[in-house]
């Protein structure tokens, strides 16, 4: 995944990521989430807790403690 995000402390929450465990100093939308790994909002598909979040949720989808995400990228090419 392009772009990382700093480690949090230990009280931090925590969230797996593609299968990846990361930690987050606090609940944040999933839009701030994204740009702060710096991927595109437009070319990604995310799923939350095995449901899909429709790109006009992001910012006020809430990552919470516990939470598993996927995200899938969008590559063009021809």
């Amino acid at each position: 995944m392009p772009g990382t995000l700093s480690q949090a402390p230990p009280s931090a929450m925590a969230i797996t990521v593609n299968g990846e465990a990361r930690s987050l100093p606090a609940s944040l939308p999933l839009s701030d989430f994204l740009a702060q790994a710096g991927l595109d909002l437009r070319k990604v598909a995310v799923e939350r807790n095995e449901e899909i979040v429709p790109r006009s949720a992001y910012a006020t989808t809430l990552l919470e403690p516990g939470d598993q995400l996927e995200i899938v990228h969008f590559i063009g090419g021809g």
